[in-house]
């Protein structure tokens, strides 16, 4: 049925609920899981060393969202995976999705907003409505 899970995390708690919840069904059906982060584009703008300094910092918010994803997760009978990305929450999970032959996305119902890069309710309704399989909204 779910081979394989992506879970969407921003390291919120709706988040890191639906990671514990991504975790115990995986577990039921043996599925892999995928675990994302992603995070605003860096406008080239900025010029450096900005630049470089704000992807540097994004990428170190990534690092420890996944970390605690991860952690939420604990061991799972299926393999874990994890990714890092840039762009918008929703195209980022929908682009996961379609390439890894997704089941199944799992995601908190909110996030910590705009400003972050990160998932939040309207990139949540963004996946809902163009997903190419099931998915699961957990507060």
């Amino acid at each position: 049925m779910f081979k394989n899970i992506l879970l969407g995390v921003d390291g919120s708690e709706h988040a890191l609920h639906a990671a514990q919840k991504a975790a115990a069904l995986a577990n039921c059906v043996d599925a892999n899981l995928w675990i994302v982060v992603a995070h605003a584009t860096v406008p080239a703008y900025l010029g450096e060393p900005n630049f470089s300094n704000a992807i540097v910092a994004r990428l170190d918010e990534s690092k420890e969202i996944l970390e605690k994803a991860v952690e939420a997760v604990g061991e799972i009978s299926g393999e874990i995976h994890t990714e890092i990305l840039e762009g918008s929450a929703a195209e980022v999970v929908l682009n996961v999705a379609d390439v890894r032959d997704i089941n199944l996305i799992v995601m908190g119902s909110r996030g910590h907003g705009k400003l972050r890069g990160l998932l939040l309710g309207s990139q949540s309704q963004k996946v809902l409505q163009h997903a190419p399989c099931p998915v699961m909204i957990v507060r």
